[in-house]
């Protein structure tokens, strides 16, 4: 595995790669950060299931059940819009809404990871992290 500086968009290219397969599921390494985004995605409805496993060098997984809807990945687009290299910051009234309210945009804020609307509700900012829709 190479060393990456941008361990959120290897995960979001490992989704990617594994639904433009029609794989059953993916493996990424366990990170705090990852297994959050898995939870929104999951709670949204993008994925079937997420689940920590152990790899068979004993180290912990991410394990994602994709979701297909007759044939098709639930999924349609995944983009990282924050990167290590350039940061995007954004207060509670400016999130920007994902294909009109019909994607997610997912943030990094005080209070943890949260999707827009959650953030918005809440009235707080934060880092841009990807959009899924």
């Amino acid at each position: 595995m190479s060393a990456s500086h941008d361990a959120i968009g290897d995960f979001l290219t490992i989704l990617r790669n594994a639904l433009r397969a029609q794989k059953e599921s993916c493996a990424t390494s366990w990170s705090r950060q990852r297994a959050e985004i898995a939870r929104i995605l999951k709670d949204e409805g993008y994925v079937s299931d997420t689940q920590e496993a152990k790899s068979a060098a004993g180290h912990r997984q991410l394990v994602v059940t994709l979701k297909y809807v007759d044939g098709s990945p639930a999924i349609t687009g995944l983009q990282r819009l924050s990167s290590p290299g350039r940061r995007l910051y954004y207060g509670y009234q400016e999130i920007p809404r994902v294909l009109g309210g019909l994607g997610v945009a997912i943030l990094t804020t005080s209070r943890g990871l949260m999707k827009d609307a959650e953030a918005r509700r809440q009235k707080i900012g934060g880092e841009l992290l990807c959009k899924v829709w």
